[in-house]
């Protein structure tokens, strides 16, 4: 009777440890944002100011989430939402200058695309043109992706043609 009780408590003993270790896995998940990410984004943000300030042409604000933009021209359109499926002409740039990516006619819907355009083009009505300023994490972050680096700033000119 005393080893079935004995491996009882041992049975507990390890379901509550189990449980423990699952629940502080879980709570890790659900931080928010990592210490390396906070720093990246510092990063990130000393490097567009001083992009800015070596193009003083360029009068971009900085949205809440970190982009920076300006509305060079706006449209008379409506304005997109992230559901909208939007056309574009656009030239994609490093912010060290190299362009690594352009296209005509392109369109997809705003919620497939980088988390800066998510936010960035709803500022703009269709028939507009913005340039936006994309932190890495609201890019391809750490993973970068095809010719773009990891944690690369992005430079993007963008025609809003339609949304619809």
């Amino acid at each position: 009777m005393k080893t079935a009780t004995r491996l009882y408590n041992i049975r507990i003993k390890n379901i509550i440890l189990l449980a423990f270790v699952c629940l502080t896995a879980l709570a890790s998940c659900n931080r928010g944002p990592s210490a390396g990410m906070v720093q990246q984004a510092r990063i990130d943000d000393s490097l567009i100011r001083v992009y800015l300030a070596n193009n003083p042409m360029i009068k971009a604000v900085k949205d809440p989430s970190g982009i920076y933009y300006q509305i060079k021209k706006q449209g008379t359109g409506a304005y997109p939402t992230v559901n909208s499926t939007v056309t574009v002409n656009y030239v994609g740039k490093l912010i060290e200058g190299p362009q690594f990516d352009a296209a005509n006619g392109y369109s997809s819907p705003l919620s497939r695309l980088v988390k800066g355009w998510q936010i960035g083009i709803p500022h703009l009505k269709e028939g507009g043109n913005i340039l936006l300023i994309v932190p890495s994490a609201l890019g391809y972050g750490a993973a970068g992706g095809g010719p773009i680096p990891e944690n690369a700033i992005l430079v993007f000119d963008i025609d809003l043609v339609s949304a619809k």
